[in-house]
């Protein structure tokens, strides 16, 4: 049985992000051939162009973890109604120098919790525009705009009963994407 390495990419640097723990209790509905490696993206510097020929350590550390991955899964939170600026800068650092992206051809999937009652619909449309120009195949159904309220989390961190089912639902056809898209990607 192949093993498949997932980069996560979480859009939020606070400790107690809710789609940190959205992106912990994912790992866990995953089909055990899934590993999941976590991207830090809070030590990056922020992308100039300048520094192309010449990318800082965790930019190259970012790069190498993206590109020994089989597939991306990116959960993030909406800020001012699109993708925060860390996974912009993120994603600006990993595709560059420009023809030398670690993102193309990595099966993604896009999904993002959020107090708020539209969840991250805003977030995730942007971040799938910018996927597509950075030709990662991205997932486009089932879209996932998790409203978290109480209970929405059990006290083990888990999605609790409620959501379960659905957000279980999602991770199954995650795995399905990648393992149907990865290592299709000639480029």
């Amino acid at each position: 049985m192949s093993q498949y390495r997932i980069a996560l990419v979480v859009g939020s640097l606070r400790r107690e992000s809710i789609n940190r723990k959205l992106a912990i209790a994912l790992t866990k509905l995953a089909p055990s051939d899934f590993t999941f490696h976590h991207c830090e993206i809070g030590d990056l510097p922020l992308y100039n162009q300048d520094d192309d020929d010449h990318q800082a350590a965790p930019v190259k550390r970012l790069k190498q973890e993206v590109s020994s991955a089989d597939g991306l899964l990116f959960v993030t939170p909406e800020y001012n109604r699109s993708v925060p600026g860390v996974l912009k800068n993120a994603i600006d650092h990993a595709s560059r120098p420009y023809g030398k992206s670690a993102w193309a051809g990595k099966p993604a999937g896009v999904i993002g919790a959020s107090i708020g009652a539209a969840g991250t619909a805003m977030s995730q449309q942007h971040l799938r525009n910018i996927l597509a120009y950075l030709d990662a195949p991205t997932m486009g159904q089932p879209e996932a705009f998790i409203h978290v309220k109480e209970g929405f989390f059990d006290a083990d961190g888990n999605v609790a009963e409620g959501s379960r089912d659905f957000v279980q639902k999602w991770m199954d056809r995650f795995a399905e994407w990648v393992r149907t898209h990865a290592g299709k990607h000639a480029g």
